[in-house]
């Protein structure tokens, strides 16, 4: 797919005329939930997928980005589509497109429905690549859309207003169908209640249709129809208590549609659920390996100033802890992320830091550059060659045990992923 630019442009002129010269295959596709959202939309996916599967059902699953490998994007009731089908199905796109000028995005999300129409499952689970409104997926007709929390990103496309970038969100939102809304600023909220009601579908928000309040080993969720008392899901921060939480309204909306997801495959979902990158502890493979006993190395793919919050707050959990493990960060960033916004809040509870070279084929700062932010944020930080001579000169120049937290990028959890085997 190599000539097919990775610039990006939306629309859905070209994915239309695409999908019809393939005989329209997202028509052809099971009961579909669409997850749009800035942060939590992957975690939302993982977590609908446990639960769906935990209950005995099959399920197609398209997110994006892939961390290692491009099959990740595309999973077929249950499994990841093998190189034998991306590399036959690839070539049936490119001869329905011919030569009209297509993005990278329009022509993968194209191969994931045509891939997705030649697998009975029972349900689909697609996730907006950026905005929605004119994100390359929204040319489906969902059971159920999602919007997870609204925040700043994307903003040379989606606009620095935070009312454009719900709107973009909300234009997933469909005629009369109904439509799971996780934790919104107040703002943001506002537009996607408009919204909704100009297309007269009703909404499920969260602390209005349905309560989430934390408990000592988990969370009780609330609804008129529904109360649980649920154990802490699998997945690390207690951000993932809302992501888990939103994930119980979806399946309490596909009970309605009669779908039979009982409380006991809930559980077992919150307990089953993987998603790499996301506030992950690595405790296997090299990288790990390399560290002195009582050292930890945690990975989290998250860029932007509200998933440095949520950062924040996991590193203020740390530092309760009675024996604390100083600190450290690993990190490297885009140049269209706000990386200073994303840095401030982990600065007060990070000991110091290391930047590193960004994956090459991105617009990023340089370790130089990426140093230089962190400074502006009171964070002491030195560059380094690569994740490798980070961790090496964290080792050899501070205290052990330690902890530290490789941050910053998807792009570079999939690198340190791929160099930890």
């Amino acid at each position: 797919m190599s000539h097919h630019p990775r610039v990006i442009t939306l629309g859905l002129e070209r994915i239309e005329r695409l999908l019809v010269r393939l005989g329209s295959p997202e028509k052809k596709l099971p009961p579909l939930i669409h997850v749009a959202g800035t942060n939590g939309k992957g975690s939302l996916v993982a977590y609908l997928r446990a639960m769906a599967e935990a209950a005995g059902y099959r399920v197609h699953v398209y997110t994006s980005p892939h961390l290692v490998r491009f099959n990740e994007r595309i999973r077929i009731a249950g499994r990841l589509i093998d190189d034998h089908e991306l590399d036959e199905m690839l070539t049936e796109c490119e001869e329905a497109n011919g030569d009209t000028p297509i993005s990278f995005f329009d022509i993968t999300t194209a191969l994931a429905f045509l891939a997705f129409s030649r697998v009975p499952a029972d349900l689909g689970i697609i996730e907006v690549g950026m905005g929605g409104r004119f994100d390359s997926t929204n040319v489906i007709e969902p059971a159920l859309s999602a919007i997870t929390p609204v925040g700043y990103d994307h903003t040379g496309f989606l606009g620095d207003k935070l009312e454009g970038i719900a709107w973009e969100k909300a234009g997933i939102i469909k005629r009369a169908t109904p439509a799971v809304i996780g934790r919104q600023r107040e703002v943001s909220a506002e537009v996607i209640e408009t919204e909704a009601a100009k297309l007269a579908a009703p909404l499920f928000r969260m602390g209005r249709e349905w309560q989430v309040t934390p408990q000592e080993s988990g969370f009780r969720y609330e609804s008129d129809l529904l109360a649980l008392d649920l154990p802490n899901p699998a997945l690390a921060g207690a951000h993932q208590i809302d992501n888990a939480a939103t994930a119980v309204a979806c399946i309490e909306r596909l009970r309605a549609a009669r779908f039979d997801i009982g409380d006991a495959a809930i559980r077992k979902g919150l307990g089953s659920v993987e998603w790499p990158a996301r506030l992950q502890r690595l405790t296997k493979g090299p990288l790990p390996g390399s560290m002195p006993p009582g050292c930890e190395l945690w990975l989290d793919g998250g860029h932007n100033e509200d998933c440095g919050i949520v950062l924040g707050r996991m590193a203020a959990e740390w530092a309760k802890e009675p024996a604390a493990l100083p600190l450290y960060l690993v990190f490297a960033m885009q140049t269209t992320k706000d990386a200073s916004g994303f840095l401030r809040p982990l600065a007060r509870y990070a000991t110091a830091a290391r930047a590193v070279p960004f994956p090459e084929g991105h617009a990023a700062y340089t370790p130089q550059e990426a140093c230089a932010k962190a400074a502006d944020v009171g964070l002491d930080c030195a560059p380094a060659n690569d994740i490798g001579a980070a961790l090496e000169d964290l080792l050899a120049t501070q205290p052990a045990p330690m902890r530290i937290l490789i941050c910053g990028s998807l792009y570079l959890a999939g690198e340190v992923l791929v160099r930890n085997g």
